[in-house]
């Protein structure tokens, strides 16, 4: 019964991070510019709450892929995994803002909000906006580092797909170069990670599945081999 469990809680694991990382590129498409205006919407309202999702969905797939290899990813999984796990709370944090304060502000504030916004997709804020910049750069370094250690202890582990966890951590090291090349779409550096999540999702996924493939096999063949009867 524990092993079903602790089974079906990994595949379901898997399947947050192929949905999350289906949503981290989703999201992508066609999106529009971001400010005060936007925030009344209710395209706004629906694109912030997947995003709370899918940061809750990849969340939870990489908890079941680091519990999946915990052994084998060591100190360096571990530090990986607090990094990344933090940083896609931290993110879905500044989403539930987004939906359930920002809009509100909209009409009253919308320079403070407008402000936000732009610190919160990479730009500079004019006005005094507290401790948001602050936050939403440990933010970043949580999430861009996370993923980059991460995925390198994913790779060293070799438990799931190593092209995916490659994927993953190189995908980490280019969101930092959005800085340096300013008239590249930064959210162009999203669909590399959303990716690397789906295919790490389907790999724990379908690691899943093959021990319960061999077990049945094998249980037939010990009440038909002949041994059993001394």
């Amino acid at each position: 019964m524990t092993t079903t469990t602790t089974t079906t809680l990994t595949r379901a694991a898997g399947v947050a991070a192929v949905v999350g990382g289906l949503l981290f590129i989703g999201l992508q498409i066609k999106h529009p510019h971001v400010d005060a205006t936007f925030a009344t919407t209710t395209e706004f309202t629906v694109r912030e709450s997947l995003k709370v999702l899918m940061a809750a969905l990849s969340f939870v797939g990489i908890t079941g892929m680091y519990l999946r290899q915990v052994r084998q990813a060591g100190v360096l999984g571990l530090i990986g995994y607090v990094l990344f796990g933090a940083g896609w709370l931290a993110l879905m944090s500044v989403e539930v803002v987004g939906v359930s304060i920002i809009p509100s502000l909209a009409h009253t504030a919308p320079r403070y909000v407008n402000d936000v916004l732009a610190v919160a997709n990479g730009g500079t804020a004019t006005g005094d906006i507290g401790l948001f910049t602050t936050v939403n750069t440990v933010t970043g370094i949580a999430y861009l580092g996370g993923g980059l250690i991460f995925g390198i202890a994913l790779f060293r582990a070799n438990v799931l797909a190593r092209w995916a966890a490659v994927l993953l951590s190189v995908a980490a090291v280019a969101t930092i170069g959005t800085k340096m090349l300013p008239h590249v779409n930064e959210r162009v550096f999203a669909l590399p990670v959303g990716a690397a999540m789906v295919c790490l999702g389907y790999s724990l996924w379908r690691d899943q599945r093959t021990p319960a493939a061999q077990t049945a096999p094998n249980a037939v063949g010990s009440h038909l081999d002949p041994a059993g009867a001394r």
